[in-house]
């Protein structure tokens, strides 16, 4: 897809590295999470994100660029979005950056997309392990630029670009022009699995790494220095208790269902 004057259309996909869902979390003495030993992944809510990318460009020739914040490993990340498609990558690493939270990270990203070219800002509704969902709305107010949240369908004509929110009536239909952020949902697409040869070739293409100074960021800024939010505690959910079960053919199943939600303090 080219904008007027010819321009090509220039998407950037932000990407996070997350511990693997399946591993047991475990926290530091500040209630950070320690990610020493768990194995590491692309933020599978990201994998939507880099599949619309992926639609767009095949669609319109759109370029697409990956970009992430987090330490060395992050580059593993960025390579499985290169192996599913992707041209280029981004990675944002420095020391300074330890305990930023989501507001200090998406300082970061903006910071980082204003020395990119970019027409479109795609996002995951949010990370597994943090589930802020905040990131993309954070990302517009630092770019200044239009956000659409929460979207399961996304259409791109010329200079305007229409998102569909679902709701509980049916769809939301908002317009705004380019450039935009948008989050995408689970709903939008079915990502891509890596090919052989994607996965092969991920593997020869150079990452780009910027430090905090590259971006010209004070490091008072971002890291724990920079963090807006701050966590007071960590507690597992409370378990569950035994379900009751009651079936058509039993004796008075309203009364067995009444006498449970009574137990329960329901009713």
């Amino acid at each position: 897809m080219f904008r007027a004057g010819g321009k090509r259309l220039n998407i950037v996909v932000c990407v996070k590295q997350v511990p693997d869902t399946t591993a047991e979390k475990r926290f530091d003495a500040d209630f950070r999470l320690d990610r020493k030993g768990v194995e590491n992944v692309l933020n599978p809510q990201d994998e939507y994100a880099v599949e619309e990318a992926l639609r767009i460009k095949e669609k319109t020739g759109a370029s697409v660029t990956a970009l992430c914040v987090g330490p060395d490993s992050a580059k593993e990340t960025l390579r499985k979005a290169i192996a599913m498609g992707v041209e280029k990558a981004v990675l944002v690493s420095d020391p300074a950056l330890v305990g930023s939270d989501v507001i200090a990270t998406a300082r970061v990203l903006a910071a980082a997309i204003k020395k990119l070219p970019h027409d479109l800002v795609l996002c995951g509704a949010e990370s597994t392990d943090a589930r802020m969902g905040v990131a993309a709305p954070a990302i517009a107010e630092g770019l200044g630029l239009p956000q659409h949240t929460l979207t399961n369908k996304l259409k791109i004509s010329g200079e305007k670009l229409t998102a569909f929110h679902s709701t509980e009536k049916g769809h939301d239909v908002v317009e705004s022009k380019l450039p935009a952020v948008v989050g995408v949902t689970k709903a939008i697409n079915e990502p891509r699995y890596p090919s052989l040869k994607g996965i092969m070739q991920s593997k020869k293409v150079e990452i780009q790494v910027w430090s905090v100074a590259d971006l010209g960021i004070s490091p008072d800024t971002v890291g724990v220095k920079g963090a807006l939010t701050k966590v007071l505690s960590v507690n597992k959910p409370a378990a569950r208790g035994a379900a009751t079960i009651v079936k058509a053919d039993d004796a008075d199943p309203v009364a067995r269902i009444v006498d449970a939600l009574v137990a329960a303090k329901i009713l």
